[in-house]
């Protein structure tokens, strides 16, 4: 058939973007689609206005403590409309990253419309029909909206709409200890709202426990109470509303924020038409992203997979490396990062602990390394926190840190996982000092160790002593 394009991309988020730009950039030609906002998910309710938001809130926090290293500090007072301002100031700076003008200077032609897919080369976008050989699929997702009862009768929030509020929450409710949830918690009960967090099981459920710990202590200082139970219905109050625990207590609130997770943004589109797998986690796909159908690609929070923005643009890289050059590209989730950008950051990379015995049993070693023993962190008055390296011999298997700029230090851990970098070289890295990173290089160094001052160098170190005194 005679194709309008090389490649249709649906989806203007963080993975279509990549996939669509890298294409362009090669020279071929893109239809790129895309409904609502350009930049999608991260930029316009996810990373970017999340992290403006804490930004402000780590100001309000640092002057809560007046009097700090001699400083004396005025207590903060919180303008609303600022901290709205800020965060919409943010997206805005960033947004023509992902604008429209800037992906049709790469050479995609960008259709503002929603998309249905018609047929397996063929994509119905507004009145006009495209073809192509290759499709993308990077529709995204949407939060995931947990059966509590009363739900749908009660003004609620997600992060598609909290980032909005014109006024500060007098109390906030927030429903999810995952990452949205423990972010959103901490950000606004430092900027003055109170607080409330209810989550039936773990706090961070994939972070290592120990470093979940240090953070939630953390947050109860600074006033964020925690509720473990299952939010059962909710109820309006008044202006706020009423949340019912399981087998537990009512809490009142002028705000509540649903923070349960994301769900793909799978159906809708004439996929499962067309014979497109789509699954509970999303559209099936196997390693090179491929659906069912082999030349139909799924990329970012839409398909089965982890959902995180950096892994959209790994896979959107993937992706066009195979269209353009003909190269197969397979995932690698080996050293899949991530931080949750509370205070202190909590970032892993790799396995946890945890993860690591169950698969390697006793063959699993770990070493600690407090962040009261750096130097810089000393002299910052910022101590709280620590490093684990789960090994198993000297091979990494993963990092989990807890601490101030935690996910900064998760890099060298990830090449040492791929095996482009070691922790032997780590640990004999000359380090700018005084610095964090000297909590890696000592976590490293202390594996090794046993090794290096073992019974072997050290009867060799002694010999060598001995020979030079007799040739002295």
């Amino acid at each position: 058939m005679n194709f309008t394009h090389d490649v249709i991309v649906i989806g203007g988020g963080a993975a279509g973007l990549t996939a669509a730009g890298g294409c362009a950039l090669f020279g071929l030609e893109v239809a790129l689609i895309e409904a609502r906002e350009m930049g999608g998910e991260c930029l316009n309710d996810g990373c970017v206005p999340s992290k403006a938001l804490i930004a402000a809130a780590r100001r309000a926090q640092e002057a809560r403590t007046p009097l700090r290293h001699g400083v004396m500090l005025a207590r903060p007072r919180v303008d609303w409309r600022g901290v709205h301002a800020h965060i919409h100031a943010a997206i805005a700076a960033i947004a023509p990253h992902d604008s429209q003008e800037r992906f049709e200077e790469m050479g995609c032609a960008v259709f503002r419309d929603w998309a249905r897919v018609t047929g397996k080369h063929t994509v119905k976008v507004g009145k006009r029909t495209l073809s192509a050989p290759r499709i993308v699929i990077a529709t995204g997702s949407s939060p995931a909206i947990p059966p509590i009862a009363g739900l749908a009768q009660v003004s609620y929030l997600t992060n598609e709409t909290l980032f909005d509020l014109t006024e500060r929450p007098e109390h906030l409710v927030v429903v999810g200890g995952g990452a949205i949830g423990m972010e959103m918690a901490q950000a606004f009960c430092r900027l003055g709202s109170a607080v409330t967090l209810v989550e039936p099981g773990e706090l961070l459920a994939r972070d290592d426990a120990d470093n979940v710990a240090i953070v939630r202590r953390t947050m109860e200082e600074e006033g964020v109470r925690f509720v473990s139970g299952k939010a059962a219905r909710v109820e309006a109050r008044g202006d706020g509303i009423r949340l019912h625990v399981e087998k537990g207590e009512a809490i009142e609130g002028s705000h509540l924020l649903i923070a349960t997770g994301r769900k793909p943004n799978a159906s809708g589109f004439g996929l499962e038409e067309i014979g497109v797998e789509i699954g509970e986690g999303g559209i099936v796909v196997d390693q090179r992203r491929r659906t069912s159908l082999k030349h139909i690609y799924a990329i970012g929070d839409c398909r089965d997979g982890p959902r995180l923005t950096h892994v959209s643009g790994y896979e959107g890289s993937n992706v066009a490396l195979e269209i353009t050059l003909g190269l197969p590209t397979k995932v690698d989730w080996s050293a899949l990062p991530w931080c949750t950008y509370t205070a202190p950051e909590v970032a892993q990379v790799g396995m946890t602990e945890k993860a690591a015995r169950e698969r390697h049993g006793d063959g699993v070693t770990v070493v600690v390394e407090r962040f009261d023993d750096n130097e810089r962190a000393i002299a910052d008055g910022d101590t709280a926190g620590q490093l684990k390296l789960v090994l198993k011999g000297k091979k990494v298997l993963g990092a989990s840190i807890v601490g101030k700029n935690a996910g900064e230090m998760l890099l060298p851990f990830s090449q040492s996982i791929t095996g482009k970098s070691s922790s032997f070289a780590l640990g004999s890295a000359v380090i700018a000092y005084p610095t964090r990173s000297e909590i890696s290089k000592a976590a490293s160094f202390t594996a090794w160790e046993p090794t290096v001052f073992g019974s072997v160098p050290k009867k060799w170190a002694q010999t060598l002593a001995k020979l030079r005194r007799r040739l002295a």
